[in-house]
């Protein structure tokens, strides 16, 4: 590709993520500074409202609104949102671009009163809830309007389409008869429901852009900062030097630092435009297709927004809406993030395989294979081990320091100066031109240490968010992402200056750099949450139709009738739905969709079905597909991203992309069953052996999907390969044949195996009786009880469930409000019709054979195949 084409792609590309994710108006004059000074503006107010600055100032001032502010800030996060999305995003195509035309100031207007309504007028609103005048009607009504246009600018028609339908649904569902029977709606009037969208915290205000304000925002500018210093530029170097010589190493580079910068990203996007600028030619270079190439660089910016510790953002809402630790969101993602990415790392080296390719040329001394993961190896062990010494230094600190921090900073002020001092030491880290003659690989060691400092900041995110304590208590995700901003603030203001003084060079004007990076990082970072903010708005209406109304209860009843009750088909048919429903949506606005639509038929079909896993595995398996929708045809907008970079076919890239991602999409359904994946409940050692033995079955799926192991694979061979992959994965599938999983019983013969059971084991009780909604149709719920040993009685009635052997059936009353299944029993079961509520049947574990027994026969085809393999290699398989 010559160096036209590639300014040309990259342009297109380019002006694809400011249309997607910054905007697409260049206004120039007073109104292009209007738009600057908002998005600094906005930038310093989410500083401001998550320091203690607000409490501070009250209290010297005694205004109290300087602290009143912090409980009103998702008001004005929503009102510059909608501000900057009415400026940067032209309303049509026809629109001008260099100038705000007099209709967008009067939308402005429009939507930034709606928001500032609700806190001038907070006081009058509180004295009467519910009994809206016509005044609140009207705000209610316009900024509902001019949220909706606002979506449409930054996000397309997707969103648009899709909070339409659920609107409609919340004013005319209680016509249909079918609906009444399913959820008991009868419908909303117009103030009901506008007020319900809009004047209260269930509808656009509620816990999504509550999330977006205190949470999201913060991590989005800290990746701004972090990429405009010159970080995102050090992960791409160092992953062309560390793999970039290897065979097919530039796609191998792709892979891995877009899962670097994906990790703080919140855009698959923006993620494509960053690291696919360089990579995609380079892949190019050495033999890629122009559409392998993009769909390389696809597949692995996608997957960023699956890896912790950040997740495109939705990790923060994954916290509010399973209402579990965030420690404990990053720990279940982990794995399947960490082995999805090997996994295409081994898909690009057999790629490279089957087209002969070779690495980049390299001065010095080559990198093998064994080298690098030792390097990736000593780099998490030098993480722990740098952990443990700071919780050392801190505990021997803290009999002089007490509480306060100040040790902590100043460690990490002098490893900083330290580090920008090494640094200085080597060239700046800057991106070579891909298209260069003869591009070659740059040596390790001068371009890690060039920009170890990068890595400085990151490492206070993760170390506040999941190690660092402060009277041994983790710091909240927003705290967090408070200081490491404030941190990478400081980095991108003084990181320039030091080395030119480290070098003895006149700094002043490194000076005026330096300070250009930060004010250019708050304006990417405002700009990057445009498209969030109205998205998080917009979602909220989903969410708050759907408490309104129920409405995810006819979505479940349509998946139920068609699943016919077949777990499989279930699942399926909530993979596909989540893929459509994310098709051009940002990853936060995505989870909240599909979560908020998917999650619950999960449960209560599922249940229905004998499936009872922990919510978060449900949740990650319609987030991952959700996700999937990036690379999808036809919507896909990465793909679009990376063939406008490639010069490729976006529809061929896309399909190509999703080829790559099939290893993605088999892992959800992989820890559906298998919730070791997502390390519930599993220790440290059994741990390593799950990852290890999931990792070589997911690294032989890869094989299969290929056609390519140690040499290119029969189909017999693949189809062998696919059975060992899916023996290691799910052993227990063999075992059930083998060995009934379950012992059941029914009416008194149930109380009494129940009475056998250790204490704390697992009884599933089978619930059967007469639908709430429709007592002619017989409901089926799952459900799990831990046991009391030697009193089945007992272990009932400490879940608030109260059972009567009449016969030959366990009946069963109505739990009481409050008690543990009163939500999954209570609400769904008619308990005062002639057919009673009973305990069908209840299940308990057999004690059989461990399922890793099944392994050995694996391992031992596995073997096999490897020496029918050999015969034919051509060449090695490393």
């Amino acid at each position: 590709m010559s160096q036209q084409d590639h300014t040309q792609g990259s342009s297109a590309a380019d002006a694809m993520v400011a249309e997607a994710d910054t905007g697409a108006r260049s206004a120039t004059g007073f109104q292009g500074r209007i738009i600057i000074s908002l998005c600094i503006i906005w930038s310093v107010f989410q500083l401001y409202i998550a320091s203690k600055l607000p409490g501070i100032l009250a209290q010297m001032t005694g205004f109290s609104d300087f602290a009143n502010i912090v409980a009103q800030a998702r008001y004005v996060h929503l009102a510059f949102a909608i501000a900057l999305a009415t400026l940067a995003f032209p309303l049509l195509k026809s629109s001008p671009r260099n100038r705000i035309p007099l209709y967008d100031w009067i939308l402005l207007i429009l939507g930034v009163g709606a928001c500032l309504y609700l806190i001038f007028f907070r006081y009058q609103i509180a004295d009467r809830p519910g009994l809206w005048t016509t005044t609140d009607i009207a705000v209610s009504a316009t900024g509902m309007v001019v949220l909706m246009i606002c979506v449409y600018r930054a996000l397309g028609l997707p969103l648009v389409v899709i909070a339409t339908a659920f609107v409609m649904f919340a004013f005319f569902g209680g016509y249909s008869e079918w609906v009444r029977e399913i959820t008991n709606y009868g419908g909303a009037s117009l103030s009901k429901a506008l007020g319900h969208y809009w004047m209260q915290t269930e509808g656009v205000f509620g816990v999504a852009l509550g999330v977006s304000t205190t949470m999201i925002f913060l991590f989005v500018l800290f990746g701004a900062l972090l990429d405009r210093a010159g970080g995102g530029n050090w992960f791409i170097k160092v992953a062309i030097a560390l793999l970039g010589a290897l065979r097919g190493g530039p796609a191998k580079a792709s892979v891995l630092s877009s899962m670097l910068t994906g990790m703080i990203s919140g855009s698959s996007i923006a993620n494509t435009v960053a690291t696919g600028t360089f990579t995609i030619p380079l892949m190019k270079r050495i033999g890629f297709p122009a559409e392998k190439a993009g769909a390389v660089e696809v597949a692995s910016s996608t997957n960023g927004q699956l890896t912790p510790p950040v997740m495109g953002a939705a990790a923060f809402l994954m916290v509010e809406y399973v209402n579990i630790p965030y420690i404990d969101v990053v720990k279940h993602a982990f794995l399947p993030a960490v082995i999805s990415y090997i996994a295409l790392l081994y898909i690009v080296h057999l790629e490279s395989l089957k087209m002969g390719l070779e690495g980049l040329k390299k001065s010095g001394r080559r990198i093998g294979v064994m080298m690098i993961m030792i390097l990736f190896l000593s780099g998490f062990i030098f993480l722990g081990v740098a952990a443990f010494l700071m919780i050392g230094v801190r505990a021997l600190l803290d009999p002089f320091m007490g509480d306060t921090i100040y040790a902590a900073l100043a460690i990490v002020a002098v490893l900083y100066v330290v580090l920008v001092a090494i640094a200085a030491r080597y060239p700046d880290v800057e991106v070579d031109d891909p298209n260069a003659s003869a591009p070659t690989a740059p040596r390790l060691t001068p371009t890690l240490l060039g920009g170890a400092y990068f890595a400085l900041p990151i490492f206070v995110l993760v170390w506040n968010l999941m190690v660092r304590t402060e009277d041994l208590d983790r710091l909240s995700p927003a705290l967090s992402a408070f200081w490491a901003t404030i941190f990478m603030v400081i980095v991108a203001l003084t990181h320039r200056p030091l080395k030119a003084f480290f070098r003895n060079r006149d700094f002043s004007g490194e000076l005026t750099a330096g300070w250009r990076d930060f004010v250019q990082g708050l304006i990417m970072g405002a700009k990057n949450m445009i498209g969030i903010g109205v998205a998080t708005g917009a979602a909220g209406i989903i969410v708050g139709t759907i408490s309104l109304t129920g409405a995810h209860q006819v979505i479940g009843q349509v998946i139920e009738v068609v699943s016919g009750g077949n777990l499989m088909v279930l699942l399926f048919l909530v993979a596909v739905l989540s893929l459509i429903l994310g098709m051009g949506l940002p990853t936060t606005a995505n989870y909240i969709v599909v979560s908020s639509l998917m999650a619950p038929v999960i449960i209560t079909v599922g249940a229905q079905a004998g499936l009872t896993v922990p919510l978060i595995a449900v949740h990650m398996f319609v987030f991952y597909f959700g996700i999937l929708a990036d690379d999808t045809p036809p919507v896909g907008l990465a793909a679009y991203a990376a063939a406008a970079i490639s010069r490729g076919d976006p529809i061929k890239t896309g399909i190509q992309g999703f080829g790559y991602d099939i290893r993605t999409a088999l892992l959800p359904f992989l820890f559906i069953f298998n919730t070791d994946l997502l390390l519930i409940d599993v220790g440290p050692t059994k741990a390593v052996f799950v990852f290890a033995i999931a990792l070589i079955a997911m690294l032989l799926f890869a094989a299969a999907t290929q056609g390519y192991f140690i040499a290119k694979s029969r189909m017999w061979e693949s189809v062998l390969l696919l059975v060992i992959a899916f023996t290691l994965f799910r052993p227990g599938y063999f075992l059930d044949q083998v060995s009934e999983k379950y012992a059941e019983a029914s009416g008194e013969a149930a109380i009494a195996l129940m009475s056998e059971q250790e204490t704390q084991s697992t009884i599933r009780l089978i619930v059967a009786g007469p639908d709430f909604d429709n007592p002619d149709d017989i409901r089926r719920t799952t459900i799990e009880i831990p046991a009391l040993a030697g009193d089945g009685t007992a272990a009932l009635d400490a879940q608030g469930l109260t059972a009567m052997i009449d016969g030959e059936v366990l009946a069963l009353e109505e739990p009481f409000p409050g008690t543990p299944h009163f939500d999954s029993l209570g609400t769904e079961y008619d308990f005062y019709g002639d057919t009673p509520v009973q305990i069908e049947k209840i299940q308990v574990e057999n004690d059989r054979m461990p399922k890793e027994i099944f392994f050995i026969p694996a391992f031992l085809l596995l073997a096999g195949l490897v020496m029918i393999q050999r015969r034919r290699a051509t060449q090695p398989a490393f």
